[in-house]
């Protein structure tokens, strides 16, 4: 049985070089979980207040997906490209209920 999981990345400072640098690897294992109907969300914060921050990049990102357990959900976020290409300064991975919307 499935369960939902949220990874939660949290970035070095002045991440965008270094994200921009490894971001296609990162995005397609975002889609391989999309493509196998895993995939519930995922996308970046903006540092600031934009839904394109330019030059002030990132804080970090979320991902919701299905995986067979926690200790699978934490595999798969150990890795990715963002994790060792030193983008992410740390990683949470935690269960999560779905409520709304149905």
């Amino acid at each position: 049985m499935t369960m939902l999981y949220v990874i939660n990345g949290t970035d070095v400072p002045d991440s965008l070089e270094k994200r921009m640098a490894v971001r296609s690897e990162h995005l397609k294992r975002i889609q391989a979980l999309q493509e196998a109907g895993r995939l519930i969300l995922a996308g970046p914060y903006p540092a600031i207040d934009s839904q394109d921050p330019g030059a002030a990049g990132f804080s970090g990102s979320l991902i919701v997906a299905e995986f067979e357990s926690l200790e699978a959900a934490q595999m798969w976020a150990n890795a990715d490209p963002y994790v060792h290409s030193g983008v992410y300064q740390n990683v949470t991975v935690k269960p999560f209920k779905k409520i709304l919307p149905p």
